[in-house]
């Protein structure tokens, strides 16, 4: 999962970018990056690895000139976590393209062996590159010295017949402006807004989330649809056209569940106000499973599931209590690249207190579990620091499938509800009672805030992939997420930073 964003103004871009990444920190802290096209149509660029505060200083800010550009927060499924994979990438062939993405392509390997077809030469694992090099294959169509809108969107037409995946896309055209699309079936998030400036004028930005909007003053106007692309030009002109046939709107639920912040809203739907409705459709299974049993207090592993437990204890008629602190400058665990750091980040990253659990039962609310051991840890921490009996409750179903579409989900023999009862479940992470919430039950707490999503991708529950892949593709992303491949590149990765730095010194 990566964040994106893109905007055109009338002043200067750059700190408006900068604040947009910023919050969009939680959907990637492996690396951030962002181009500006400056007075001259040059490119300017700023990119690397680490959190958008780290990557950028004063010294890059006053470079990045300019009233149009993009930016980045990286968090990488597919390729490497080295520094050449930071983005946007760029190619000058055949007008100066720079591109940001978020998704996972899932037929890449057959989008690298087309750009060598073209002869477009692809320098990274990243499939955001190979997506780069197929856009700028489709403009090289273009028969007249600068694109025209129509050019444009027939080349992202092109884009869309080619590749396939989950995939919200922003990038930078020199001399033209500011494009934007999104994938057929709405996997990934993409929405519009706008400001007026005091003397009329209007700026445009799109972002991942809502919230990147907010933070700077824009207006939400709407989501991209499904297939449908958006050119703003130099001159704040936007154009929109569908650009792929109209497919099913599915829409991937673990954002609502996990990955998107809390004050954004993403296709018509508050996550704050879905996550409410988990938490009281969570707490009625909680009843109907955990009855006879006696709770003292709903404690939430902070920090998504916050307001699913605040809404679960007040459904439940318990109180609510903080039992964890959090060390917010640890990142996302299940995002880190090997089981062993992960067990590490969990005892550094939440801190008991021990007040809030001596002598109590306990039930702990966590947004999902994945693997199982951070689960663990956490079920381990509760009772060392007192509680009597530890109970589980996860506000997403069981995680049975890899997510395909831009989640960095394992394969499945490392997900812990895979082959398994709730029961197993349960005894694995040492809980003395675990629930799970129902699919159904998910998908009601969104439609609640819009009945108008219908259907969602939900195929890390269900192993129901709305984009089939290759039958070989679990195969080679199996090779790629497990636990020894990503040990492996990191230890590759970080010996190809070390030849870099001993080239340069």
């Amino acid at each position: 999962m990566c964040g994106v964003v893109g905007m055109v103004g009338v002043t200067p871009v750059n700190v408006t970018l900068y604040n947009a990444l910023q919050v969009l920190q939680h959907r990637g802290q492996d690396a951030a990056g962002i181009v500006t096209i400056d007075e001259q149509h040059n490119f300017r660029q700023r990119k690397a690895n680490g959190m958008v505060s780290e990557v950028f200083e004063k010294k890059h800010m006053l470079r990045l000139r300019g009233m149009m550009g993009i930016g980045h927060t990286r968090y990488p499924t597919a390729g490497s976590s080295s520094a050449a994979e930071a983005q946007p990438f760029y190619v000058n062939s055949p007008f100066g393209i720079a591109l940001a993405h978020n998704g996972n392509l899932i037929n890449c390997k057959a989008l690298k062996e087309t750009c060598v077809k073209a002869r477009r030469h692809v320098n990274t694992e990243s499939d955001s590159e190979v997506l780069l090099n197929i856009l700028a294959w489709k403009l090289t169509k273009v028969e007249h010295d600068m694109p025209t809108p129509d050019d444009i969107f027939t080349a992202v037409r092109g884009v869309n017949a080619e590749v396939k995946g989950g995939y919200a896309v922003v990038a930078l055209i020199l001399g033209v402006g500011l494009l934007a699309f999104r994938d057929p079936h709405g996997i990934r998030p993409l929405c519009l807004g706008k400001r007026e400036t005091e003397d009329g004028r209007t700026e445009y930005m799109v972002a991942s989330e809502s919230v990147a909007l907010s933070v700077n003053q824009f207006t939400l106007v709407r989501d991209i649809r499904p297939g449908e692309a958006i050119l703003i030009s130099e001159e704040q002109q936007l154009y929109t056209a569908q650009c792929a046939p109209a497919e099913t709107f599915t829409p991937c639920i673990f954002e609502y569940v996990y990955f998107a912040r809390p004050d954004s809203v993403i296709n018509g739907a508050s996550v704050y106000a879905t996550r409410v409705h988990m938490g009281m459709k969570l707490a009625e299974k909680v009843k109907l499973e955990l009855g006879d049993r006696k709770i003292d207090v709903v404690i939430p592993v902070p920090e998504t599931s916050i307001d699913i437990a605040v809404q679960m204890a007040r459904s439940l008629g318990l109180p609510y209590r903080q039992g964890f602190v959090k060390n917010r400058y640890i990142g996302r665990t299940f995002i880190m690249p090997g089981q062993t750091q992960r067990k590490k980040s969990v005892r550094s990253k939440l801190n008991p207190i021990p007040s809030e659990f001596v002598g109590k039962n306990v039930l702990l609310v966590d947004d999902s579990i994945v693997r199982g051991t951070t689960s663990l840890q956490i079920v381990e921490m509760a009772r060392e620091a007192g509680a009597r009996e530890v109970y589980f409750a996860s506000a997403a179903p069981e995680i049975k499938y890899p997510n395909i579409y831009g989640i960095d989900m394992p394969t499945s023999k490392e997900l812990i509800a895979y082959g398994r009862t709730v029961d197993e479940v349960s005894r694995f992470i040492k809980a003395d009672g675990l629930v799970y919430q129902s699919l159904s039950d998910l998908e009601d707490s969104v439609r609640e805030e819009n009945p108008e999503l219908r259907e969602f991708d939900t195929s890390i529950f269900s192993g129901k992939y709305v984009v089939q892949p290759d039958p070989d593709y679990f195969e080679q992303i199996s090779k790629q997420r497990s636990d020894d491949a990503k040990q492996d590149k990191a230890w590759h990765d970080a010996n190809e930073e070390l030849d870099i730095y001993n080239f340069e010194n």
